[in-house]
């Protein structure tokens, strides 16, 4: 029998529902509208592309949206400028640079003059340190996006063996830090790691987050494992024209595993629909408020 597809389209779209039902109540009972600016500096289509996305999706789950857009030679002065000025602004809740940056351009000096309470990619070294701390902190989208659609197949990830295979900022290390907190037992991974399908297959959780397309085959899933799938990767298609898959062999998976995510239409889904959740938060934290229902 076939695993499970987790639909990252449906879970993120009842999350946005959530999250507008949430900026719904703030706007009525505190007259607070969260407000997210996206700085974008250049023009690579892919980032074009997702801050058009994020743009949407932040105005339709009525937020404010702060769009800047800068050329790919501004000078990083320039740069931190801008982010000092939305540091400043409190119509800005969340402060989201778009990545990759430009050459000449440092993303860690960037990143780092983000004020740590608006930096809702959750980058900033002091949300970084809260997080490996266990305590509360705005953690990196698609990191919380994969707790969430895990939570989708099992109510609890206490004592669960997890692997996570990929050892990056922005996924790897705040997963395992998250995989922590729900009292998962997590094994990280890596080029280096010794014998690698053998590990995956005591995995009852499986995290791929490498960027090597359909590396993990069927012979490295545990019977009934849930697989989460982060890669995007292009590959050649029919006709000339590229087919997205991701770090796993969906169709091999899905004959042993109990539950995958699809490339397209899981792990990606999810990711602007947690930079929603950052920002609710983001906007009630800054304003003394309890914590969102989200």
């Amino acid at each position: 029998m076939p695993g499970q597809v987790i639909d990252g389209k449906v879970i993120a779209a009842k999350l946005r529902e959530d999250v507008a039902a949430e900026v719904v109540r703030l706007k009525r009972d505190h007259d607070l509208t969260p407000g997210l600016a996206v700085v974008l500096i250049g023009n690579d289509p892919a980032s074009e592309v997702y801050v058009g996305s994020k743009t949407k999706q932040t105005v339709g789950a009525g937020m404010a949206s702060f769009e800047h857009k800068l050329a790919a030679d501004t000078p990083q002065a320039e740069v931190l400028a801008l982010i000092d000025k939305l540091n400043r602004d409190s119509n800005v809740h969340g402060i989201l640079v778009q990545l990759p940056l430009p050459k000449g351009l440092d993303a860690n000096t960037i990143v780092n003059a983000i004020d740590p309470a608006k930096d809702v990619d959750g980058l900033h070294p002091v949300n970084a340190g809260r997080l490996a701390s266990g305590l509360s902190a705005l953690t990196p989208c698609t990191p919380l996006g994969c707790i969430i659609l895990a939570k989708t197949v099992h109510a609890s990830l206490d004592g669960m063996n997890a692997i996570v295979l990929g050892r990056s900022n922005l996924v790897g290390r705040p997963l395992v830090q998250l995989l922590l907190n729900e009292n998962a037992t997590v094994t990280i991974a890596h080029s280096r790691t010794r014998d690698l399908p053998a590990l995956c297959r005591e995995a009852d959780l499986v995290f791929a987050a490498v960027g090597r397309p359909e590396m993990v085959k069927r012979d490295w899933i545990k019977p009934g494992a849930t697989v989460i799938d982060v890669g995007i990767n292009r590959l050649p298609g029919e006709g000339g024209k590229s087919r997205l898959v991701g770090d796993v062999a969906y169709a091999e998976a899905m004959e042993v595993a109990g539950a995958v995510t699809p490339v397209p239409g899981g792990v990606g889904q999810m990711t602007v629909a947690c930079l929603l959740v950052n920002t609710v938060r983001a906007a009630c934290a800054i304003n003394g408020l309890a914590a969102p229902g989200v």
